[in-house]
Order: structure tokens, then sequence, then C-alpha cells
């Protein structure tokens, strides 16, 4: 009776030495949202930089952030583990740590049995990205069309590098520039603007890519200065339709890659965006057409091509 006494409070000490010493959170929270992990990614990042109390924010890997929140009294570390479920579930998991041991040992001694401030404030914080992401999500809308071949273009463009969610700033900064000098020398439009994406780095969430208009073919094309031109070939793509702010229209990059992955199909990481709508009209964006292709690496990958 007395060994059977002894192993218990053996192991009660382990776990309490683990549950105050070693575990990697004083709370968890867990949510499911309706759309692939790519998109809550994007979101967690964007969300973070309007925040004046966020300082810090690594990524480990595409479904794993940790984000560090310098608030007046104490600094909280919030780990962001997202879970595909399937093609339009993802669950999240927010591991919450404060970073003062002291801190950090009262809340996991409280939060069993007190709603205290630390899980006030932490609920709070989650929350808030909830319900900013559950609006990012309801006004945009992403169809895997198939298999098809991106079109055979000439384009005018200009190079630019930035931040992936400053792509649709650097659109809307070149986009009338570009069709006016188009314009002024005389070069007729051959549909409307395109992107195409060259390097697309997803650790670092910058991209380099060529905006543009597609134009017809003629003898001679004037020196444009900054404006170059290319030749855009045919090549087999997956296809989708994405419908809303091309701001966010990478979230389609996010859809057509998980859909080769469940299909064993092996893409370039180079997407082509075609614009069917001028944002500077306005009009409700949710009715906005992009036509985004992601090429196939034909080389690695059989299939109805």
């Amino acid at each position: 009776m007395k060994k059977s006494i002894k192993i218990i409070l053996f192991i009660f000490l382990l776990f309490s030495l683990w549950y105050l010493f070693v575990k990697p959170s004083d709370y968890i929270i867990n949510f499911e949202s309706k759309s692939l992990p790519g998109t809550i990614n994007q979101s967690i990042k964007l969300w973070g930089k309007g925040l004046k109390s966020t300082t810090v924010l690594k990524q480990e890997d595409p479904n794993n952030i940790l984000q560090t929140f310098a608030f007046s009294d104490s600094v909280h570390d919030y780990h962001w583990s997202i879970i595909p479920i399937h093609d339009s579930l993802s669950k999240v998991s927010v591991r919450v740590k404060d970073n003062n041991l002291k801190n950090s040992i009262i809340n996991r001694l409280k939060v069993p049995f007190v709603k205290t401030d630390f899980v006030k404030r932490s609920e709070k914080t989650v929350y808030n990205f909830m319900t900013v992401l559950k609006d990012h999500v309801d006004n945009f809308k992403v169809n895997i069309v198939g298999y098809e071949e991106t079109p055979n273009k000439m384009l005018a463009y200009v190079n630019l590098s930035s931040e992936q969610y400053l792509k649709g700033q650097g659109m809307m900064d070149n986009n009338n520039f570009i069709a006016d000098m188009l314009f002024k020398n005389k070069i007729e439009l051959d549909g409307p603007p395109m992107l195409e994406v060259l390097h697309w780095n997803q650790e670092k969430d910058s991209i380099t890519y060529n905006f543009g208009f597609p134009i017809k073919q003629m003898d001679t094309l004037p020196n444009l200065g900054e404006i170059k031109y290319k030749k855009l070939a045919k090549q087999k793509a997956l296809k989708a339709i994405f419908n809303g702010n091309y701001i966010s229209s990478d979230r389609a990059w996010y859809a057509l890659m998980n859909y080769a992955k469940k299909n064993n199909i092996i893409l370039k990481e180079n997407p082509l965006e075609v614009f069917q709508n001028n944002p500077h009209m306005g009009g409700d964006s949710s009715k906005w057409v992009a036509e985004i292709y992601m090429p196939i690496d034909t080389s690695s990958t059989t299939g109805p091509f």
C-alpha cells in the first residue's frame, strides 16, 4: 500500500514539475476556420502588422508562427499552429505563455480554477483575430477550374519586388503609368492587365514579379525606359477563378497548391494572374474576377496535359 502511494506521489510530482516548468504554454485556445492554412498564415501576419502591441513575428514553418505581444504590464508569446482538416476547414491551436517565469507559474496555478486577466486578455486577442479572419474569408471565393494552358501573349511590363501582401499596392501604383505610356506611344492593348510571379519566397513572404498589359504584336516596339517587353509562351497549368479584392488574389495560389498536393501534381511556384476588372472603377469587389494559373512541372508530373 505504501509503495503504491509513493508511486502515485512520484507521478504527481513529475506531472507538477512538467506542468509548471516544462509545458510550452500557460493557456491554449482552439478554433476552426473555413479556410486553407495559407490564408490563415497570411491573415495572422497582416493582422499583426496593424497591432501596436506586436513586437516580434517569427515563422517556424508555414503552419507554425510565433508572435510576441508587448502589453503595458507583461510580454506574451502566442504560438499559432495551423492544422489542415480538409479542403475548406483548418484547425488553429494558439498556445499562450507569459515571458516572465513567475507570472507564468502563477498563470498555470490559477488557469484551471479561475478566469484570470491573463485568460481574458488571451481570449480577447484571439477572438479579435478570429473576427478579422472570418470577415476576410467571407469576402473572397476561389473555384478550381482544373487543367488549362496559360495565355500566349506579348507583355509590356514593369519589374517589381515587394512583400507578398503589398502586391496589390504595386499594381495600383503602376497600372495607370503603364496604360498611359502605351496609349501615348500608340501601342494597342490585347487584353486586361496581367501579373507574372518570377520568384516567391514563402519563408520571407516576398515576391518578385512582372506587372503589365498584354499588347498586340508590332514590327518594332519603342523604348519606354523601365517598361520592358517579353513573350509569354503557353504553359500547361492548373487554373482557378478568384472572386474578391485583388489584394488577396494570392489566396488562390494556396488553393491551387493544395489541389496539386492532393492530386500528386508538381507545380512551378510561379503564378500568373489575369485581372478582368478595373479596381479604379470601384464597385463590389466580391464580384471582381481574376484568372489564376499555376504552371505544371510537366517533367515531373504525368497527367492529361
